[in-house]
């Protein structure tokens, strides 16, 4: 796609909520469904086109964050939250041993000096701070935001490789040590084994499978996972280093498990040498790990290179490019997902590919399948990057038969023969029969329930089920169902009906945002549903809202802003809101959103950098006293609120154009 200057805020927008919903795929459902690498463009397309349109650049960009692994509050049990004494930060990362070279380059200009680094093998796992104190083991906490983290302490304590006190002769103070929560291969098969035996989802991956043990609410079920750790990062109070490999080596005699594979190198010839030996080698290791990080092995010279706002300087990874097999292509098949976009799947001969085995591979959209110029019965190269979700990525040409055909790809929507439709700016087809199709109609209630929108307990199954006997077709119907229609259901007893139905009626108090977010509205995913609801208020004043109005929300673009106002525009969705209305669904703002005050009418609020509670949650209070949240500062912005670590440059455009400048508890002040 080209871009310029007209188009670049709507495709700058688009990648922002692509990214945020795959890091929230990844991180909190623990269910990627590209792989790292295709992550990763997509990052690079949104760095370069906010380095070319510095203009559209607003705080909330993934690219100045860590992805967030933090629960879903609401209904039921969940996590507390404690924060990080120092943000846990992500890696900047490469698959191009070219680019390490300019790494060490501008490190040894920056520092005026060779480097020595510390290779440390990248283990694919979930990320883990330790806090113990006078000795004990006190507190674990997830990475979660990089600044907030959900605190795990009681799971983490069924995982015995983890010391649960320190040794008499040990650092007495407050020691932080960060590693990574894994799980072997022997482990997750183990487990996927018992799913399968037990008719439940299959994990894709080790890595999905240590998260989520890690985020069960039952710790003795955590202890049954068989997880293990890796530690490579301490810190305390009094607590001096020297050096990187001298807190490795005292972890390891703190009795911390600290992988024996790190190598120190005298220069990054010996760093790339490490890399090519464990390209190879990784494949025999009993864990999974999909790359090397890179550190700067002397203290003070990390300290001496910083950091940005998202990562530390004098540390990379280097990503190990993705496995592949080859198989025969059998035939293809066309779904159906909610939104009514067609995506074709092809079904392989059985391959054994990092660890598992690949019978099905994405073929994303027609135009993918011309591309690679696929065939039926064609030899064809499988890979999963990040160990992950397995795609076509070649042919072998030389293999096909002459008699070879072509997939044809559906002219008519397979599932309920609409003819299909395709926009210009789009790579899928899409079924337009929106409220007849039954794949979309059964995706969008599996999508309304799910755990990050109104949390009702009703998997794809259960759906079909309720769909097939026709007491399920539209949202509103899930508050219609009584007792006795579940009961008459196959398999279902008394106590999973009144767990259903206790769901069901404990998601009238699921908050606005997340109503709103499980509409499934087209382009509209959970960030882009927030800035709505706390822009908007209520469902009401969205829909009456003209393009324009949208356009001020924050990441909303022509595209999402078309997508809005084209689902409230019909009928059907109308009626669907006033039924969800009428059965006590909330449809605007809590209380706690409501204003309290006019003492910021008429100002415009730019907030920047780390404060004492959640960035969104100073920005509902802003709202709450009648101001309005902008991401930008210009000659009209009433007040900058500064808190740590915030970029130099707002600093500087708020002191030249004379905007105030605000702490927070200055900004607390003047509202109290």
């Amino acid at each position: 796609m080209k871009v310029n200057k007209e188009n670049a805020k709507d495709r700058i927008s688009f990648l922002r909520k692509e990214i945020e919903l795959h890091n929230s795929l990844y991180y909190v459902d623990n269910k990627p469904i590209i792989t790292d690498f295709e992550f990763d463009l997509l990052m690079q397309e949104l760095q370069a086109l906010e380095a070319k349109y510095p203009e559209f650049i607003t705080d909330s960009s993934p690219t100045l964050k860590v992805g967030s692994d933090l629960s879903v509050s609401g209904i039921g049990k969940s996590f507390k939250q404690a924060r990080h004494k120092t943000p846990m930060l992500s890696l900047s990362n490469t698959y191009n041993k070219e680019e390490l070279y300019t790494f060490d380059e501008r490190l040894s200009r920056l520092l005026g000096k060779k480097i020595e680094y510390v290779c440390e093998l990248k283990i694919d796992g979930s990320a883990i701070s330790l806090i113990y104190n006078n000795r004990n083991f006190v507190r674990a906490v997830t990475r979660g935001d990089g600044n907030v983290g959900d605190d795990v302490t009681a799971n983490v304590k069924c995982i015995g490789s983890i010391p649960s006190k320190l040794p008499e002769s040990f650092f007495s103070g407050e020691v932080e040590i960060r590693g990574e929560i894994f799980m072997s291969w022997d482990s997750f098969d183990r487990l996927n084994k018992k799913k399968e035996e037990n008719e439940e989802p299959l994990f894709a991956n080790p890595r999905n499978a240590a998260a989520g043990s890690l985020k069960l609410l039952d710790p003795s079920l955590t202890a049954s996972r068989e997880l293990s750790a890796f530690f490579y990062s301490v810190s305390g109070q009094g607590l001096v280093f020297e050096n990187h490999v001298q807190s490795l080596e005292w972890a390891r005699q703190a009795g911390f498990p600290v992988s024996n594979h790190y190598r120190l190198c005298k220069s990054i010839d010996e760093v790339i040498e490490y890399l090519d030996y464990w390209d190879i080698e990784r494949k025999k290791l009993k864990f999974p790990t999909d790359g090397v990080v890179i550190k700067v092995n002397e203290v003070l010279l990390q300290k001496n290179a910083g950091y940005t706002s998202k990562s530390p300087r004098w540390a990379t990874a280097y990503k190990f490019k993705a496995e592949q097999a080859s198989t025969v292509l059998k035939s293809v098949d066309y779904q159906v997902g909610r939104t009514g976009a067609i995506t074709p799947v092809a079904n392989l001969d059985p391959v054994l590919l990092s660890g598992s085995t690949i019978r099905r591979a994405s073929l994303h959209n027609e135009e993918q399948i011309k591309l690679l110029d696929i065939h039926l019965g064609d030899t064809v190269y499988v890979e999963k990057g990040g160990e992950i979700i397995p795609k076509i990525v070649g042919v072998d040409v030389s293999k096909r038969d002459q008699n070879a055909q072509k997939p044809l790809f559906p002219v008519n929507c397979p599932d309920c023969n609409t003819l299909l439709v395709k926009e210009e700016s789009e790579a899928k087809h899409y079924c337009p029969n929106i409220n007849g199709c039954p794949m979309q109609i059964k995706g969008r209630l599996l999508h309304f329930c799910s755990r990050k929108a109104m949390n009702i307990l009703a998997g794809e199954a259960t759906i079909e089920v309720m769909y097939k006997k026709g007491i399920l077709n539209t949202f509103p119907d899930f508050f219609r169902l009584t007792k006795n229609d579940i009961l008459e259901l196959d398999g279902w007893k008394e106590k999973s009906t009144e767990r259903f139905l206790k769901s069901v009626e404990a998601s009238k108090s699921v908050p606005f945002e997340r109503v709103l977010y499980s509409l499934g509205i087209r382009h509209v995913g959970e960030t882009t549903a927030k800035n709505l609801a706390f822009h908007f208020k209520s469902i009401y004043a969205l829909s009456i809202s003209k393009k324009e109005e949208l356009l001020q929300v924050a990441d909303i673009g022509e595209t999402v802003a078309d997508s809005v106002m084209n689902f409230f525009a019909d009928p059907f969705n109308q009626e669907i809101i006033k039924l969800l209305n009428s059965y006590g669904v909330k449809l605007e703002s809590n209380n706690s959103n409501s204003i309290l005050s006019n003492k910021l009418e008429g100002c415009s609020l730019v907030v920047s950098g780390l404060f004492s509670i959640p960035r969104e949650e100073l920005k509902k209070v802003i709202e709450q006293h009648s101001g309005k949240n902008v991401t930008s500062i210009s000659g009209s912005t009433s007040y900058l609120i500064a808190g740590d670590n915030m970029g130099p440059s707002k600093l500087e455009k708020a002191n030249k154009l004379g905007v105030k400048i605000l702490t927070e508890n200055e900004f607390f002040e003047m509202i109290k």
